[in-house]
């Protein structure tokens, strides 16, 4: 058992710093060269760099962005409701991880000239490698700062919100602030990279996605287990083989995409030989508690 706890905290850990290096590999390699904006806090740390830089002057060297260390400073307040609300262990490490990734924002240099120069495409790859490096930190029971940890909270408070869906109300803010600023070709693929990272986080932060699973058992005890062990309601009935006329029990939980390796154990630990079905993206109304 405490093997098994230790494996998942090094596959957590793997997680958070991937991820938060892949995060700031398409944003500084891809985003920032083409002077496009991220949505969220990360981007309103742009926008007062840009400020900072371009306006007060303020000398720095050219290859370094101080939109990282600028992030890090504005997520202070967050860390306190991340810690009321998602609590003490979600606190520590969304700091430690917040932490990490203004490191890598600030470590991983700009290049001089774009490394794509299209900017439709810059958008998407931009967006894919690093809305996955935020899933992938999401997915690690952690989180960048920022609108990830209002996204979470508002998560598990209501059941219908997504982290994904948070980023996209708060960049009509930033990008609202953008239109003033910018011309309008910069707002546009900025919102262009803004939806593609939105939809890549949802993705791979697989706590968002609902799924139905069915299991075909003639073993008993299997739903007790379920409960138990998961903390989810289990609905059974008794069935029967059209081809053997045996007595089989069918039984239906709703969970989320993340406790399916759980659910597989539990079942073939009971019954190596269970029919199960697996659906995705289930949409839920109801009591069904969102696991974050």
């Amino acid at each position: 058992m405490k093997d098994a706890k230790k494996k998942e905290q090094v596959v957590q850990t793997v997680y958070v710093v991937g991820g938060s290096l892949l995060f700031a590999l398409g944003v500084n390699s891809i985003i920032v060269p083409l002077s496009l904006y991220n949505g969220g806090f990360m981007g309103i740390s742009q926008l007062l760099r840009t400020f900072l830089v371009s306006g007060l002057h303020l000398p720095v060297p050219a290859n370094v962005d101080l939109a990282g260390m600028i992030y890090f400073t504005i997520n202070i307040p967050l860390f306190y409701m991340g810690y009321r609300i998602m609590g003490r262990e979600f606190a520590v490490k969304t700091l430690i991880t917040t932490a990490i990734q203004s490191i890598f924002m600030v470590l991983v240099p700009v290049p001089a000239a774009p490394i794509i120069e299209d900017y439709l495409t810059a958008c998407i790859i931009g967006g894919l490698i690093a809305g996955t490096g935020t899933g992938l930190v999401l997915r690690g029971r952690s989180s960048g700062g920022g609108q990830d940890i209002i996204g979470l909270c508002c998560a598990k408070r209501y059941p219908n919100f997504s982290v994904g869906k948070i980023n996209i109300i708060m960049n009509i803010f930033v990008y609202g602030i953008c239109l003033f600023l910018f011309n309008i070709e910069i707002v546009v693929y900025s919102l262009i990279y803004a939806t593609v990272i939105a939809l890549a986080i949802d993705r791979v932060h697989i706590q968002n996605i609902n799924t139905s699973v069915m299991i075909f058992t003639k073993k008993v005890g299997i739903s007790k287990a379920i409960m138990e062990q998961t903390g989810r309601g289990v609905t059974n009935w008794d069935g029967e083989g059209a081809y053997t006329n045996k007595t089989s029990y069918i039984l239906f939980v709703m969970i989320s995409k993340y406790e399916v390796a759980q659910i597989k154990k539990i079942v073939h630990s009971i019954d190596p030989h269970a029919f199960m079905i697996f659906t995705e993206g289930c949409s839920v109304d109801g009591n069904f508690e969102k696991r974050l």
